[in-house]
Order: structure tokens, then C-alpha cells, then sequence
């Protein structure tokens, strides 16, 4: 099954070279899938021609907020509405998962709780799953269609499904645990509060369920539809 992997976003050049670009850390995570990608820079206004260039479609993370002004954001919600309108799975991470909300009429804002960075605890349907995450923003406001399917007391939309048509998640199932201490290292200093980059270093080796969002990402893109 060939998925186009639309990346509106890259890692940090500093962490690049060692951990590599968001298109390769999902290749990494949903290997042995049968999954095959493609990727498109729609940060850089490369877009498919149409819905069904590729058989999935999945939005990355991001630097940029889904409410900030920039040329790829509305082609993008253009797209991803004309996906969902035929029937072509759609998986939103972090980014990917804002878009798609604020695409089908939900709130995306900047949270006044602050961060979320490093292994967090999720409740998906009274299932405890430890994702890395690396967020501030947030869906506020779920669309109509839209069922949350994974939270936590920090983030009450951390994952929603869309009928069959779409699979999002807040977190990074992507984001492995040296690429997190990369981002606390790299990133974090100044920005996300000190005792919030220590309790991630803590918890940074445990168990973590990555591999378990790729089984349901997965099973998603592949559920037979109409």
C-alpha cells in the first residue's frame, strides 16, 4: 500500500544528520507494514496533483502552528478536505493532527496550560499507552464527526478518529527517545520550563507504546472501505 507522507515540516538541522528527517523516522516506525512512501515537501508548496496519487495520506509534525499564515496551510486544508470528502485515509501527527482538525471545523490554539514534551501517558479506550510528545498547541475544539479516542488531563483530544476516514494523534509515535533528549538539549532550553525538561529526562529509556500506534496507524490505512 503506498502512502504519501505530506511533510510540512523538518527536524532540526542540528539533530539531522544523526536522527534523520521526519519521512525516514516513519519509515522506521511502520516497517514490516507492508507499507510503501512517498514523500511530498508541502511545506514547500510541493503537493500531489490529486487525492489518489497515493493510496494514504499522512501529515506530519511541524515548527509552524495550524493557525499561523503561511502559503501551504489553506492547499493543505483544501486537501485533506477533498480526502475525507473521497474516502482516501488520512493520519495526522501532532501537526498533522491539528490540521485536519482545524480543516473539518475545529479549534486549534496555543495552550494556556503550556508544554507537553517527553514520555506522556494517554488513556486510549481504558488502555495506557507512553507516547514522546513535543507540544504546545492543541485541539480545543474537536470537529463535528470527530471521537476522541485517546487522553490524558493535560490533553483531552490527544488522539481522534474520523469514522474511517481519519486516524490523528498528538503525540510522536515517531519521535524515539534520543531524538526527544536531541530536542530537550537542543530545543528545549529557555523555551519549555526546567522541571518540565527533567521529569522528561527521567522517564526517557522506560517502556515506551510507539510500536503499538503503529499496529493501529497500520490497521487503519489498511481497514477495507467502500
Amino acid at each position: 500500500m503506498l502512502i504519501g507522507i505530506l511533510q510540512t515540516g523538518q527536524s532540526p538541522d542540528v539533530l539531522r544528520e544523526e536522527a534523520g528527517d521526519y519521512p525516514e523516522m516513519f519509515a522506521h516506525l511502520l516497517a514490516d507494514h507492508g507499507l510503501t512512501f512517498r514523500t511530498y515537501l508541502v511545506e514547500e508548496m510541493a503537493f500531489p496533483e490529486n487525492v489518489h496519487e497515493c493510496e494514504g495520506w499522512l501529515i506530519t509534525g511541524s515548527r509552524h502552528g495550524a493557525y499561523e499564515d503561511h502559503p501551504f496551510i489553506a492547499p493543505l486544508e483544501d486537501f485533506i478536505r477533498k480526502a475525507i470528502a473521497e474516502a482516501v485515509p488520512l493520519v495526522g501527527i501532532c501537526f498533522g493532527h491539528q490540521i485536519i482538525a482545524k480543516a473539518l471545523g475545529g479549534t486549534v490554539e496555543r495552550y494556556s496550560g503550556g508544554w507537553a514534551v517527553g514520555p506522556q501517558d494517554y488513556d486510549f479506550g481504558g488502555t495506557k499507552l507512553t507516547l514522546n510528545a513535543w507540544h504546545r498547541d492543541q485541539v480545543t475544539q474537536i470537529p463535528e464527526g470527530a471521537t476522541v479516542v485517546g487522553c490524558n488531563e493535560f490533553c483531552e483530544n490527544a488522539a481522534l478518529v474520523y469514522g474511517d476516514r481519519a486516524f490523528t494523534v498528538q503525540a510522536h509515535p515517531e519521535f524515539e527517545d534520543d531524538f526527544i533528549e536531541g530536542l530537550l538539549r537542543t530545543r528545549g532550553p529557555g523555551v519549555v520550563p526546567d522541571p518540565l525538561m527533567d521529569n522528561a529526562r527521567a522517564r526517557l529509556g522506560q517502556h515506551n507504546s510507539s510500536a503499538a500506534i503503529a499496529d493501529q496507524i497500520a490497521d487503519f490505512f489498511k481497514h477495507p472501505r467502500p
